[in-house]
């Protein structure tokens, strides 16, 4: 499995999923937190599952 997220794109979802899922808990709003974990475990691992379906990539360099 190639990583497919560069890192501006990484930090962008981390930052993203790190703000739903604060804010899901502070508003006791538990879907938004679950909703917020899937961009943060997406920049944690590096892959997005949807990317290779839009023949997206910002982070592998293929020769």
């Amino acid at each position: 499995m190639c990583i497919n997220l560069g890192k501006a794109d990484r930090a962008i979802r981390a930052i993203a999923g790190l703000g739903l899922i604060v804010y899901g808990l502070v508003a006791q709003n538990y879907i938004v937190a679950a909703v917020g974990a899937v961009p943060l475990l997406t920049a944690v691992f590096g892959f997005c599952p949807f990317y290779p379906l839009f023949k997206l990539n910002t982070g592998c360099k293929k020769d």
